[in-house]
């Protein structure tokens, strides 16, 4: 890659990175994300409702916070077309180039934000050379802006090789909140796909490893609680009340005492707990949001089965009631040894790539692995790539970056698999 190209993928990072948005509002990283597609020339190019089953979608915000977030888009310069097909949050693009017969090969990149602050010292690359994020309360801090590039790369770059097949790049947004991946499986467009490689970088992997089959992916169930009681004067009359926050207090401390699984590792958490509104009311109502996860789906399974009967137990001793809902979710996957070989072979022949690793494991969740198992259950092979990059604080920090080296390293490794996929 020549340096005309590495200083195009910088820009085009630079500009994502400088314009974060959350899960189903990616309106603006949308937008430039179809300029660079139009710019290169696909044969088919997805926007709105045709990238995604809108059934299938979870963790969407209500209507309020998508507007809100269109309107801010459409202040930033973000395209009226773009803002039209993405209306009610379908956010995200699908590319597609056909040259020839051969394998059907895809790329999935996602392209959401977190709600984070980020860091604004000098020492931060991002605040000193002045593409800190403009959406206050929100950043870039696990490398998506990086993704979605090294996905527009890596198109390019396989438009130029003699690759022989078609090649399809999904921009999936809504990963952080686990509520993409599965729409984007259930579209029907990786129904056809021989193979698919989906990618993340960093992962505690400095610049210039390869990991090419990442592993131990943790299925996970996020849900939220609602536990509804009767409200009664906490000093006059205390025994007419059902108290929400004792039932809830009940269930936090009986979902962390969930016996583990002898199969394999099992997680809980309880994330967000609020409830009641004065000292002196016995709560009617308190809420809970939290999560399960097991090594394997079965485990998450077994899990999430003795979450709900722990929630449902604590409210019906405290004589409250409650309703539990599933907001977002995601299976375990496993990549395959032959498609990783293809990435690890090809890595060795890329200038830059230091070390390589054939597998990993990822320690956590990702909702990449619902295109994984659609594509490896209509029998192609599926693997997740890690791309190191040097970064200063840890994924999910205000002080995250990449090493910006790190792309032109994804773009040839990718690109280079996916041509000898061809072959």
């Amino acid at each position: 890659m020549n340096e005309a190209q590495q200083e195009r993928l910088r820009s085009v990072r630079r500009d994502l990175h400088s314009h974060p948005e959350p899960a189903w509002r990616e309106f603006y990283t949308t937008s430039r994300i179809v300029d660079e597609i139009e710019r290169i020339g696909v044969d088919q190019l997805y926007t709105g409702r045709d990238v995604v089953n809108g059934d299938a979608r979870m963790a969407v915000p209500d209507d309020n916070e998508l507007e809100a977030w269109q309107a801010k888009a459409r202040d930033t310069g973000t395209r009226e077309d773009v803002l039209e097909a993405a209306d009610g949050g379908f956010t995200g693009a699908l590319a597609v180039l056909k040259q020839g017969e051969g394998p059907t090969v895809a790329l999935r990149v996602d392209i959401d934000a977190l709600p984070i602050t980020e860091a604004d010292s000098v020492a931060h690359a991002p605040a000193a050379e002045e593409f800190r994020s403009t959406n206050e309360g929100y950043m870039h801090a696990c490398g998506h802006d990086a993704h979605a590039t090294i996905g527009l790369g890596v198109l390019e770059a396989v438009k130029e090789r003699d690759f022989r097949g078609t090649f399809k790049v999904v921009f999936q947004p809504a990963e952080e909140v686990i509520g993409g991946g599965k729409a984007v499986a259930e579209s029907g467009h990786l129904d056809d796909v021989d193979h698919l490689l989906a990618i993340h970088i960093g992962l505690d992997h400095p610049t210039g490893e390869i990991v090419a089959g990442v592993g131990g992916f943790l299925a996970v169930r996020q849900f939220r609680a609602t536990f509804t009681g009767e409200t009664a004067h906490a000093g006059g009359h205390p025994a007419q009340g059902r108290d929400a926050v004792q039932a809830l207090a009940t269930a936090v401390q009986n979902l962390h005492a969930i016996r583990r699984h002898g199969d394999g590792a099992t997680r809980v958490n309880a994330g967000v707990v609020e409830g009641g509104t004065a000292t002196n009311i016995v709560p009617e109502e308190a809420t809970l949001e939290g999560e399960v996860r097991g090594e394997t789906t079965p485990l998450k399974e077994y899990m999430s089965e003795r979450a709900d009967t722990v929630m449902s137990s604590a409210a019906e001793m405290h004589d409250c009631e409650v309703d539990i809902e599933t907001t977002a979710e995601a299976p375990s996957a496993v990549s395959d040894d032959a498609l990783a070989d293809v990435v690890y072979d090809a890595a060795e022949s890329v200038s830059g790539v230091t070390s390589r690793l054939r597998t990993d494991d990822l320690g956590g969740s990702e909702d990449a692995t619902y295109l994984m198992d659609r594509v490896q259950g209509h029998g192609g092979t599926a693997t997740f790539v890690g791309i190191g990059t040097d970064h200063p604080g840890g994924h999910h920090t205000p002080l995250f970056d990449v090493d910006e080296d790190s792309l032109a390293i994804g773009v040839d490794v990718v690109s280079e698999a996916i041509s000898q996929l061809s072959e």
